[in-house]
């Protein structure tokens, strides 16, 4: 264990806290050394599609959180679990919809998020629990629930009474009344109090199901993290994460369920939730056009490790703006990064990041030395900070290595390397380049708008003329241009 102190926001108490992190298990005696462990739940996909590029913001956000502890307590010290819920609504709406089997739809999917967040460089949690293998544990929950009079059963339905927990609302900083007047609550005959969420509902025939004391049925969204959370983390763990889309009403309905059923614990220590991320500027909607998933990005060559370098450049607590401009400015920093740093040999104990990270999560801060450690040529101490963070490893090189052109979406052209079939864009750029040195500027900039028109937007940089290829492009007319 390490000596940096971690200082974390916690969105229970909306501030960021003023004395260090120290693990449940660090406070207790009786757990022998050898045995004490950081443990930290994160809510994970609903599996029925890709996933977009703001599911994949809490992921990179907790994986740098994850890679923190673990350098600070240690890998053996740290159990991390993320959630699937592979039984809701959309899931069986899919099914209906395409014709296969629930159980089709949610092993290709979770294996699509799997992979895709891979690519992203985040390191896999130790548990990864998928709510149908946890049915048990939450009919046996609900049970107790009901047992305890927070939860009544009515028509098939077991419902949470909201009124039963006082605390309902600290998370969020909302009152019940407030809840009711602002919130699209279901209106329903069997709820005593427009507020109480489903813990469990009847199934059709057609949709999936599992006996319980109710009757043939499914759980509610919220129970699952609940019953899933206690099972591998016990009734008090010290880190629940997210995005901040979830702290009403998922996150404020898990506090509820989870200290009725287990009063003796206090369910998560900390809170964190990340901001919603934007696409140049605006919320990412299918109905403006600027919805993506990252499965999409990577087809499109935008490399892995490039949308990782995006996310870490936003502090987790701001709205994040993806933009073309800072794909290309990551790319570009990139590959600079990993021509200095390449076959130098360094330690990881050569990291100047740690401390920044252990300021809750200040990344920009992390990127921001590593920029001025490529300025002073301190490779050991930037190839060791950005291993920390996830960079610049073996793993996610492989796209450096290839050629700076690519017809298949946008590609950065670093340096002017030669790809047959597009060799004839090196001439044309130093063309460019030499009337702009010879200060023929107006053909300059016919000649860019001409390369603008093909699909290439060309520009100079204090490393030389860089160019963007945005579509595929007639070499032939290239050629022309020469």
């Amino acid at each position: 264990m390490t000596n940096h102190p971690i200082k974390l926001r916690n969105s229970l108490t909306r501030t960021k806290e003023p004395e260090p992190f120290v693990p449940l298990d660090w406070l207790n005696d009786d757990i022998p050394p050898e045995q004490k462990m950081v443990r930290m739940y994160v809510c994970g996909p609903t599996v029925y599609d890709r996933a977009h590029l703001g599911n994949a913001r809490p992921v990179v956000v907790f994986d740098v959180l994850y890679r923190l502890l673990r350098h600070v307590y240690g890998p053996d010290h740290v159990t991390y679990a993320r959630n699937f819920t592979d039984v809701d609504d959309k899931i069986n709406a899919r099914a209906a919809e395409s014709g296969r089997s629930i159980g089709e739809i949610t092993a290709e999917t979770t294996q699509w998020f799997l992979d895709d967040m891979g690519a992203l460089g985040a390191l896999e949690p130790n548990f990864m629990p998928r709510a149908t293998q946890y049915i048990p544990q939450m009919v046996a929950m609900i049970e107790d629930l009901i047992a305890k009079g927070h939860a009544y059963a009515a028509e098939g339905h077991v419902l949470f009474a909201v009124d039963s927990y006082k605390k309902y609302g600290a998370l969020s900083g909302r009152t019940v009344d407030d809840m009711i007047a602002g919130a699209r609550v279901e209106v329903a005959p069997y709820k005593r109090n427009p507020m109480d969420f489903v813990l469990w509902k009847p199934s059709s025939e057609d949709q999936p199901g599992w006996d319980s004391p109710w009757g043939r049925g499914r759980p509610g969204w919220h129970i699952e993290c609940s019953a899933m959370a206690y099972e591998l983390l016990g009734e008090s763990f010290d880190i629940h994460g997210g995005g901040n889309d979830l702290m009403f009403p998922h996150h404020e309905n898990e506090i509820a369920q989870s200290c009725c059923a287990h009063p003796e614990g206090g369910f998560a220590q900390v809170w964190m939730h990340n901001e919603m991320l934007q696409v140049e500027g605006k919320k990412m909607s299918k109905s403006l056009g600027n919805f993506f998933t990252v499965h999409d990005l990577l087809e499109q060559g935008v490399p892995g490790e490039v949308i990782r370098f995006v996310f870490l450049s936003t502090h987790y607590r701001k709205p994040m703006d993806w933009t073309a401009e800072k794909a290309r400015e990551a790319e570009r920093t990139l590959r600079k990064w990993r021509l200095q740093t390449k076959g130098v040999a360094y330690d990881p104990s050569d990291e100047c990041v740690s401390d920044a990270i252990a300021d809750d999560l200040n990344l920009p801060e992390a990127i921001m030395r590593m920029h001025s450690l490529s300025k002073q040529d301190e490779v050991a101490a930037l190839k060791a900070s950005a291993e920390f963070l996830g960079l610049l490893g073996d793993d996610l090189g492989k796209w450096a290595e290839e050629t700076g052109i690519q017809l298949k979406g946008v590609k950065i052209i670093k340096d002017i390397r030669v790809e047959q079939g597009v060799d004839c864009v090196e001439p044309v750029l130093s063309k460019w380049q030499t009337l702009r040195k010879e200060k023929r500027f107006d053909e300059a900039d016919l000649l860019k708008a001409q390369l603008n028109e093909l699909g290439i937007q060309v520009r100079i940089t204090p490393d030389g003329p860089e160019a963007d290829v945005t579509v595929p492009f007639d070499p032939a007319k290239l050629e022309a241009l020469k």
